[in-house]
């Protein structure tokens, strides 16, 4: 309807002047007005140019004081014609916004005496902001420095008004001619396709953005610590072994058998198949006697190590099951310097809370040479942690069954203005290098984080739950760019 009414005044008059206006007088919405006049002015029925108007709303506190008067007016009236009143009995008349703004403009303005006890000055006062509110409502011109006080009080603010003014166009019909946008079977049978006139097709128009898979915020990070590793020399480890035995993931390890991780509360072991086939018997053997009895200058565990705790299969509860096997391949090789790691899933018999899952991500590297030391691990940690914008760096000893020494690795969080724990490192003990074959002087550093807390951090995720698992809000990785970590 919008649409007739438009090209119909245009046939008998040469300009709408004002779009405002004439969606006034012909009862529309301007809104509505105005998207016709966009789109007759794409097809070039009418020619449209802008027309802007500034003008003054009151805000929402320039209202009230239209309707209930001025604070100072206000606390005016509170206060009685005779005598006095104390401010603790004014206040509790008004408004806490009210009387504070009352007792300044009200003493500014030389109306009131505001001492202990707040008494008239005057006996009568005009409401001259109220005035000029209500003025402002009823589209009143108003003077520049009445304008200046009220925006100064923020009673008021600039409204810019947008419309057009219209004039016929080049292709102006009194209606618009519908184009075809498909030739059809139909057209064709009755013939009318001769006097049909096609919509013009528009080569630069994009189609409909096409459905794509997005990486989930873990696979972003993850690849980010994959070019970190890649840049300092290390090779990836194979990790598509979820299903280990129990002597890679805890014998081969140097754990002992009756370590409080090997047990079903915090492990889940198999039930099919429950037990591995086969495993290297002469390595079998040398670390039975190392946890039995020792050797390389240990005592061992001094107990009957039991060949079925071994066999038993497990979901890994670590990616140093990884490093394990790789090592053992390492050393059955004339002795090659190696820097490894190895990013991907691990699974703990853990009760599932804020921040902990039963299956997460941990991250794993590892240097083997000859002569390594501890000096060698600190500025290890220092490079790779560097580059992903953790330079302040602090280590607490610990205990590993399968590293000594061992480290706490603590980073300083700026956010949290706090030390926060962000893995543990160490260096790998004899009783676990010199079975395998290794040379004495052989030394491998490692270290381990998991990739949930930075990404969490990284994402602002608050709850691990929101970040991995089947309560993840799919849209998250629609809305998540590429995570960028603090790179040198």
């Amino acid at each position: 309807m919008a649409e007739e009414a438009i090209l119909g005044y245009l046939a008998t008059s040469e300009e709408i002047p004002d779009s405002g206006q004439f969606a006034s007088q012909h009862g529309f919405q301007h809104n509505d007005v105005v998207n016709v006049i966009k789109s007759l002015h794409g097809f070039r029925y009418i020619d449209a140019q802008d027309i802007k108007r500034e003008s003054w709303v009151l805000t929402d506190e320039g209202k009230m004081y239209a309707a209930d008067g001025s604070p100072e007016v206000q606390l005016f009236l509170a206060v009685p014609q005779e005598g006095s009143i104390s401010k603790d009995e004014l206040q509790k008349k008004l408004e806490p916004s009210v009387f504070k703004i009352g007792c300044s403009q009200a003493g500014k303005n030389k109306w009131v005496d505001m001492g202990k006890q707040v008494s008239r000055k005057v006996q009568h006062v005009e409401d001259k902001v109220k005035d000029l509110l209500i003025r402002i409502q009823k589209g009143e011109a108003l003077g520049k420095d009445d304008i200046n006080s009220l925006k100064a009080r923020k009673l008021i603010v600039a409204q810019t008004w947008k419309g057009y003014s219209v004039k016929k166009g080049p292709n102006y019909a009194p209606t618009r001619k519908k184009v075809a946008t498909d030739l059809t079977r139909e057209n064709l049978q009755r013939g009318d396709w001769k006097e049909l006139e096609f919509k013009e097709y528009n080569f630069n128009a994009k189609g409909p953005p096409a459905e794509a898979g997005h990486l989930h915020p873990l696979l972003k990070v993850k690849q980010q610590l994959k070019n970190i590793f890649l840049q300092l020399g290390f090779e990836e480890m194979p990790t598509n072994n979820f299903v280990e035995s129990s002597f890679w993931n805890f014998d081969a390890l140097f754990q002992p058998q009756q370590h409080p991780a090997r047990d079903s509360h915090d492990t889940f072991f198999l039930e099919v198949p429950s037990t591995t086939r086969e495993l290297p018997e002469d390595y079998v053997k040398l670390v039975k006697r190392v946890h039995e009895s020792g050797g390389y200058g240990s005592r061992g565990y001094m107990y009957d190590w039991k060949r079925e705790e071994a066999n038993k299969n497990l979901l890994r509860t670590h990616t140093t099951a990884v490093s394990t096997r790789m090592l053992y391949a390492l050393a059955k090789q004339p002795f090659t310097p190696k820097r490894y790691f190895s990013i991907d899933r691990v699974f703990r018999n853990e009760s599932v809370d804020r921040t902990h899952l039963a299956e997460f991500h941990q991250i794993e590297g590892l240097v083997c040479d000859k002569g390594l030391t501890l000096g060698d691990l600190i500025g290890v940690l220092n490079d790779f942690f560097s580059r992903l914008g953790m330079s302040k760096l602090r280590f607490k000893p610990a205990y590993n069954p399968y590293t000594e020494p061992s480290m706490e690795i603590f980073s300083y969080h700026e956010g949290l203005k706090k030390w926060v724990e962000i893995g543990n490192s160490g260096m790998f003990r004899p009783e676990m290098l010199l079975p395998m074959g290794f040379p004495e002087d052989v030394r491998v550093i490692a270290w381990g984080l998991s990739l949930e807390r930075p990404t969490m951090i990284l994402y602002g995720v608050d709850n691990i739950r929101d970040l991995f698992g089947h309560k993840v809000d799919l849209s998250l990785m629609k809305r998540n760019p590429i995570c960028r970590l603090g790179i040198d």
